[in-house]
C-alpha cells in the first residue's frame, strides 16, 4: 500500500489517497482526510465513494468541493472545504442534479450527474449557470488575486473589480481610496502591514485597466486562481 498527498487546504486539512492492488489488479482508490494540530491529528474520515474533486475560486477564497457517489447504493454526500453540507444514504436514481451554494458570495453550485456506459458516470459542476472552465475564464475578468506569506502564514489578497471590494483571507477588509502618481490607489491594511492595490491604464483597449498589490512597498507577483 503506498499513499501520495493530493492537497493541502488552508484549515490545515491534508487529502491523501490510498491505493489498493487487490488480486483481481484493478485499482482502487480510497480517499482519507485528516485533520490535525501541530503533531496530534483531531480527526480521520475515509470513503471508497468519492468520484469527484473540484476548485473554485471566489472572492473570500478557494473553495474545496468533494462529491461522493454509491453507484449501488445511490449515496450522494457533498462537502465543501472539509464540512459536509449535504448526505443521503439511499436514492433509487443515480442519476440527476444536486443544487448547492459556496462561499461569502451564495455562488450557486450544481452537480450533474449523467450516466456515460453501462456503470459508467460522468460527474460535472456548473457555478452561476456556467461550467467550472467558463466560470473560471470569467473570475479572471472580474477579480485578481495575489498569495504571499507573512510570517510563515500563507495570506491570499483577492480584489473585485467591479466593485473594489478587498478580500484578505476570506473576511472582507476596510479600504479607503486616494489618487497616486500613476492613477488610483486603493489602501487597507493586512496585519500591521500596510498594503495598496494601484489601478493604472495599460494605454491599450484589450488590457484595460492593470492592477498591482504592494504590501509595505514590495510588489507582490498576481496568482492565477
Amino acid at each position: 500500500m503506498s499513499a501520495i498527498l493530493l492537497r493541502q487546504s488552508f484549515d490545515n486539512s491534508y487529502v491523501f489517497e490510498i491505493f489498493h492492488r487487490p488480486i483481481f489488479h484493478v485499482q482502487v482508490n480510497t480517499y482519507f482526510r485528516f485533520r490535525w494540530e501541530g503533531t496530534r491529528i483531531l480527526s480521520l474520515t475515509m470513503s471508497n465513494d468519492v468520484v469527484a474533486t473540484w476548485q473554485v475560486a471566489l472572492p473570500d477564497g478557494v473553495h474545496d468541493i468533494e462529491f461522493e457517489h454509491g453507484t449501488t447504493s445511490g449515496k450522494r454526500v457533498i462537502r465543501v472545504d472539509g464540512k459536509e453540507i449535504y448526505k443521503v444514504d439511499w436514492m433509487f436514481k443515480l442519476v440527476g442534479k444536486e443544487h448547492f451554494q459556496v462561499g461569502h458570495s451564495k455562488a450557486k453550485c450544481t452537480i450533474t450527474i449523467d450516466a456515460v456506459s453501462g456503470f459508467a458516470y460522468e460527474y460535472t459542476l456548473e457555478v452561476n449557470g456556467k461550467s467550472l472552465n467558463k466560470f473560471r475564464e470569467n473570475q479572471s475578468k472580474v477579480q485578481k488575486a495575489w498569495v504571499l506569506t507573512i510570517a510563515g502564514n500563507p495570506i491570499r489578497v483577492c480584489l473585485e473589480k467591479d466593485t473594489l471590494d478587498v478580500w484578505v483571507n476570506g473576511d472582507k477588509v476596510e479600504t479607503f481610496g486616494e489618487f497616486g502618481e500613476e492613477g488610483t490607489e486603493t489602501h487597507f491594511q493586512i496585519g500591521a502591514h500596510s498594503a495598496h492595490i494601484t489601478a493604472i491604464s495599460s494605454g491599450r483597449r484589450r488590457d484595460g485597466i492593470l492592477h498591482k498589490l504592494f504590501v509595505d512597498d514590495t510588489e507582490i507577483p498576481e496568482c492565477s486562481d
